[in-house]
């Protein structure tokens, strides 16, 4: 799928109808059990807004950590009472966002995990943003070994990767999800670079808009991006 915004006028992402028919693969949206929202009508205003822009699918994504040891059977509980006070039209998921630490290395060999995407089959992952683990590239091979496509979350916030890091990561079979707000600068300059040329470079497979809380996701929707003329986004098939 390809996008493109007016050259001339800038238009806020609420304005662009871009995120029409969107997946989002990657949120904080399930109440109290992470940093992300914490009542269960703050979830419910920030899908009213999703449903109001077109998104059609939502993935709740907690993290789990050391620091944030959620576990898969609580989880599953707490969405599913999350379920029964939704009544709106947008589908929603369970799945996770891993860091990659000894917890998870845990989770792993127990295949106590709570997959990403409707083929059970992907997991969504992140580490530190500013050092990578101890053995990343061999924690990703035993993600790939035991039957699953390691997602890495938000790929450009990571202040230790380069070009190199990608190609590699990309070489070896592991998935990119942008965060959305990384392309209107919400993480900073360098963060909104490296996302623009991670797009641009077809690096990517997933989007998510990460949503912590309402405000801050008010805020997005009022920012703008404006391109170079004859600029062109192009994100083939991700947001869907």
């Amino acid at each position: 799928m390809s996008w493109w915004w007016p050259f001339q006028q800038k238009q806020t992402l609420a304005e662009s109808g871009v995120l029409r028919g969107m997946t989002d693969y990657h949120s904080h949206l399930l109440f109290g059990v992470d940093d992300g929202v914490q009542t269960t009508e703050e979830s419910l205003e920030i899908l009213r807004l999703y449903e109001q822009l077109g998104i059609r699918e939502v993935w709740f994504t907690p993290h789990i950590m050391e620091d944030i040891p959620n576990t898969t059977a609580g989880l599953r509980s707490r969405f599913e009472q999350f379920q029964k006070n939704y009544t709106g039209n947008i589908r929603l998921h369970l799945a996770a966002e891993y860091m990659l630490d000894n917890l998870f290395k845990e989770r792993l060999a127990h295949r106590d995990l709570l997959p990403l995407g409707t083929e059970g089959n992907h997991l969504l992952v992140e580490t530190s943003y500013f050092n990578p683990p101890v053995g990343l590239y061999n924690m990703l091979e035993r993600i790939k070994a035991v039957g699953y496509y390691p997602v890495l979350a938000h790929p450009e916030r990571y202040v230790y990767m380069h070009k190199s890091d990608y190609y590699q990561l990309q070489e070896g079979k592991v998935k990119f999800q942008l965060n959305f707000p990384s392309l209107y600068g919400q993480y900073g300059k360098e963060v909104q670079k490296k996302a623009h040329w991670l797009l641009q470079s077809g690096m990517y497979n997933y989007t998510g808009l990460d949503v912590h809380r309402l405000q801050t996701f008010i805020n997005l929707l009022k920012s703008n991006l404006q391109l170079n003329n004859g600029a062109r986004i192009s994100c083939k098939k991700i947001l869907t």
